[in-house]
């Protein structure tokens, strides 16, 4: 493995705080700047995936600083929304639905993914309270190895197999799960597009006569799997074959764009990307950029008129939902996509980056698919690329293609992850760089991780 400092202050075992993982340490991080983490061992680390696809417009965004420090200064960073509303809070609800074009017609701002999934679940059972207080919507769908946040009604949503079993007798007994959109491990031989997606539709428009179809709340997908499969994109006209089975019963059609959406996969939205509008739809990372602690839930106007014409409020709220500080990042960070075209960036930055991945590793024995959109892109490994058979999970495949990559020469973050093949077993890495990378950039990136890969599998 390649040197990394052994200086005292290199790398750290927290004391007081209890960390991801507790018999390790982590390398100490002093400053950051654009695409740099500045570490105390005097390295500089290049942001290949701005944190967890979080950072989208690198480090220390003078812009947002800024935005962040007026709002301090009015002495009011917090206020509680029980009672009081902010110009800024709805100047950025108005800069989001913007954003779907109008498809979309309210905002519910949370503090995290986890918390916009919780109350996309509330909202999604209300919506059909609202009507009838008898109602028998109680099942949600959703699917195998996806991961919509760690919360109890989250995690039950979720099909991770490995990140719900210590939890599982807490977990909703009302979710089903159907298989996921992934091509590259469940496309038969000769299969088409348009077959590939009927046969999905199909396994869904089964799932809902096996649990009643008036019995089903909605079915909840992410238009690009992230941290769970590692950036597996759905395949043309799937989103919208789910979308019109849902619909066909009554049920609502639901995305999670947490990691996928504002902007990483080459739309704003990434639905928009084939115009399939969800009835609710969570966002997060790229939403605040990192600045602040920011998610929402967007709302289509069928669910905020079951509210409207109810009993007239949300049977849900948090302390710290709509604080104006975090509004004021959030705006200025959309502010500068929009100004900036930093969108219309994630799709040239995007192409050129997956072209040079391909040319690079796309014949390498152990490097099984090289899939994505945008700049959200996930490298499988295998032990044999003809059978798909991923390595054993004791190999620590993943782990060590991260830790191979911080470590000099490389000095390059890229995003670790396992049960890509059964929820337990199977390694992936991902890259999700800052929306203002360069072409130069683009270039090191894909330099670098096929050095790094290269190195791992020597």
């Amino acid at each position: 493995m390649s040197n990394v400092s052994s200086s005292p202050d290199a790398r750290k075992k927290t004391e007081f705080l209890l960390d991801r993982n507790l018999h390790k340490s982590f390398p100490v991080v002093m400053s950051a700047k654009g695409n740099y983490l500045h570490l105390t061992d005097g390295r500089a680390i290049f942001d290949a995936t701005s944190g967890a696809a979080v950072s989208c417009l690198g480090h220390g965004n003078q812009r947002v600083i800024d935005a962040i420090t007026a709002q301090l200064t009015t002495g009011a960073p917090y206020l509680a929304s029980t009672f009081w509303g902010s110009e800024v809070v709805e100047k950025l609800c108005k800069e989001l639905i913007d954003g779907t074009e109008g498809k979309l017609a309210r905002v519910y701002l949370t503090g995290s993914g986890s918390e916009a999934m919780e109350a996309t679940i509330k909202l999604a059972r209300q919506y059909f309270y609202e009507n009838d207080k008898q109602t028998s919507r109680v099942n949600f769908i959703a699917r195998e190895h996806s991961y919509h946040g760690n919360t109890i009604g989250a995690l039950g949503i979720s099909g991770h197999v490995a990140r719900r079993a210590p939890y599982t007798p807490f977990l909703m007994g009302n979710v089903h799960h159907v298989s996921p959109c992934n091509a590259y491990r469940q496309r038969q031989e000769g299969e088409s597009d348009a077959e590939f997606v009927a046969r999905k539709a199909a396994e869904l428009e089964t799932k809902f006569h096996e649990l009643g179809p008036e019995t089903v709340i909605g079915f909840i997908a992410e238009p690009v799997v992230g941290a769970a499969l590692g950036c597996v994109p759905s395949v043309p006209g799937y989103l919208k074959a789910m979308r019109d089975v849902c619909h066909k019963h009554g049920a609502l059609f639901i995305l999670d764009e947490v990691m996928s959406g504002m902007g990483r996969c080459g739309t704003l939205h990434a639905w928009q990307d084939e115009d399939v509008v969800p009835d609710l739809q969570t966002i997060g990372k790229g939403l605040g950029a990192g600045y602040q602690p920011i998610a929402a839930v967007l709302i289509s106007q069928k669910v905020v008129n079951a509210l409207l014409n109810g009993g007239g409020q949300f049977i849900h709220g948090q302390t710290y939902q709509g604080m104006p500080i975090q509004a004021a990042a959030a705006l200025e960070v959309q502010r500068i996509k929009r100004e900036e075209n930093l969108i219309e960036n994630v799709r040239i930055q995007g192409a050129y980056l997956e072209k040079r991945l391909k040319a690079l590793l796309g014949a390498h024995p152990n490097v099984g698919d090289i899939r994505g959109r945008g700049l959200f892109w996930g490298i499988e490994f295998v032990q044999d690329k003809a059978t798909k058979e991923p390595f054993p999970l004791n190999k620590g495949i993943a782990q060590k293609v991260h830790d191979t990559a911080i470590s000099t020469p490389f000095n390059m973050t890229m995003y670790p992850g396992t049960g890509t093949f059964d929820g337990i077993s199977g390694d992936h890495v991902i890259l999700a760089p800052p929306y203002n990378i360069t072409q130069a950039d683009a270039e090191y990136i894909s330099q670098v991780t096929s050095d790094v890969v290269h190195r791992v599998f020597q």
